[in-house]
């Protein structure tokens, strides 16, 4: 594994992590079989549409 070959402050480190954000999930509008429509994430859509999610 890699070592650093000096060590990182506190403070660039918590700058350097601060900037990470989290990403929104994209929604999917989907009909399920008994005929709704709901909104589910992009991955679910196709389960959704199938019937083998329910919400």
């Amino acid at each position: 594994m890699a070592l650093p070959k000096t060590r990182t402050s506190r403070a660039n480190t918590h700058a350097r992590r601060s900037q990470w954000k989290a990403q929104a999930v994209d929604l999917a509008t989907v009909t399920t079989p008994e005929g709704e429509t709901v909104r589910v994430p992009q991955q679910l859509a196709q389960a959704v549409r199938k019937g083998y999610v329910k919400l």
